[in-house]
Order: C-alpha cells, then sequence, then structure tokens
C-alpha cells in the first residue's frame, strides 16, 4: 500500500554530518519510491553554535576549543567527513580547510523558514543552495548579500529575501522550533523524525534510512 511520510530534518547549515545525511536520506528515499513509499521533508533549525559572534570563529580553532582536537585530529576529520559526503551526495564539494570558519546561522534558518512559506521545494533548493555556499564556497553566512544570493541561487525572490533578512522576520518562529526541538530530547544534528514519533540520529548511510523507512511505512 502506498504510503507518505512525514519527515522533520532537523539540521543545521554548517553541520557536515547534515550534509552527509541529507545525501543519505534522499538516495533512500528515492529507491523507496518503487515500494510506494514517498515523504514530505520539513527543514527545521538547530543551532550548533547560538552564541557564535557575527565574524565568525576558525574552524581548527573551534574544534579545539569545542572538543579538545588536536590540528592533525581536526584535518583527518575534516577529510573523513569530506569523503563521506561525496559518496552519500555525488556532485556536492565539500571544501573545508584549515581556514575556513564556523558561523552564526540564526539568519539563514530565518530564510530557510521564509522559504517553507513559499513551498517545500523552495525550501529544500535554499537548504542545498545554503550548504553549497558554506561549504563549497566558503562564504560568510552572517552576511545578508551572500544569504541573499543563495535564496537567488535556488530560485527564490531576490528583493523578498532581502527583506526578510533587514529585519526580524521569522525569528520568533525560528526561537519556538529550536527550542520545540530541544524540548523534545534533540541535542544533536542531523536528528531525523518520522511522523512524529521515529527518530533516526546522524549521518546515516542510504542503506540505514531504507531500512528504517521501510518498517516505519509497514507500522
Amino acid at each position: 500500500m502506498p504510503r507518505t511520510l512525514h519527515i522533520d530534518f532537523v539540521s543545521d547549515i554548517v553541520c557536515p554530518w547534515c550534509v552527509v545525511g541529507l545525501g543519505g536520506l534522499e538516495t533512500a528515499l528515492e529507491t523507496l519510491k518503487a515500494e510506494g513509499i514517498t515523504a514530505q521533508v520539513h527543514f527545521q533549525p538547530f543551532e550548533l553554535n547560538p552564541q557564535m559572534p557575527p565574524e565568525g570563529e576558525n574552524i581548527g580553532e573551534h574544534i579545539a576549543r569545542k572538543y579538545g582536537s588536536t590540528p592533525e585530529q581536526s584535518a583527518a576529520n575534516r577529510a573523513m567527513i569530506t569523503e563521506r559526503a561525496a559518496e552519500a551526495w555525488p556532485g556536492f564539494r565539500m571544501q573545508m580547510g584549515p581556514d575556513s570558519r564556523i558561523w552564526n546561522t540564526f539568519d539563514a534558518h530565518r530564510l530557510l523558514h521564509w522559504a517553507g512559506t513559499v513551498g517545500p521545494g523552495e525550501q529544500r533548493a535554499l537548504k542545498e543552495a545554503l550548504f553549497r555556499t558554506h561549504f563549497t564556497d566558503g562564504r560568510a553566512l552572517p552576511d545578508a548579500d551572500v544569504l541573499a544570493d543563495a535564496a537567488e541561487a535556488a530560485g527564490l525572490d531576490r528583493a523578498k529575501a532581502v527583506e526578510v533578512l533587514s529585519g526580524d522576520l521569522h525569528a520568533a518562529e525560528v526561537r519556538a522550533a529550536e527550542a520545540l526541538w530541544v524540548s523534545r530530547g534533540i541535542n544533536s544534528v542531523p536528528a531525523v523524525v518520522v511522523e512524529g514519533k521515529w527518530l533516526i540520529s546522524g549521518g546515516q548511510p542510504a542503506a540505514v534510512f531504507e531500512q528504517a523507512l521501510r518498517q516505519m511505512a509497514s507500522t
């Protein structure tokens, strides 16, 4: 029997494992179409570093401060995630290096919320554009012009994106959504919440998503 699943993809734009997870999820969903299993994916906000200042922080310094990693460990981890991202999402180029930066992503989440009011396809396109803006192009996410460029690249109305970014539109909605997911026990991302009751955590391979979603769809 055909089944359409409601999926909330809780993630942050500066989370590399979220790139891996989205690639794996979408590959699994493409495979499951043949079995009549489809999904409506909604992108939900989560900030890994809500107190990050506008100037951001060097990725190596950030990882060392947050996790105690050495420069060598940080470099090895970046290489591993880059390889996983290429496998999970063919065509996506992750170009993190020692000079990359971690950014405050609140305004990016406001823009994503707005894109969701336009339509799910538009929100998905902006999510990808923002991932590429950060991981491929290394541009500054707090910069309103950079975010407007991402919106335009996703096929959205640039003028309306600028309007969103020029004030605090959707700030309350984003903060409420972030608080909601934290209250539901989400403290790391990506978190893939299916039908509001099942959780698939982390940047899983497509096969893991496929097996889990097939089981959930049959329940």
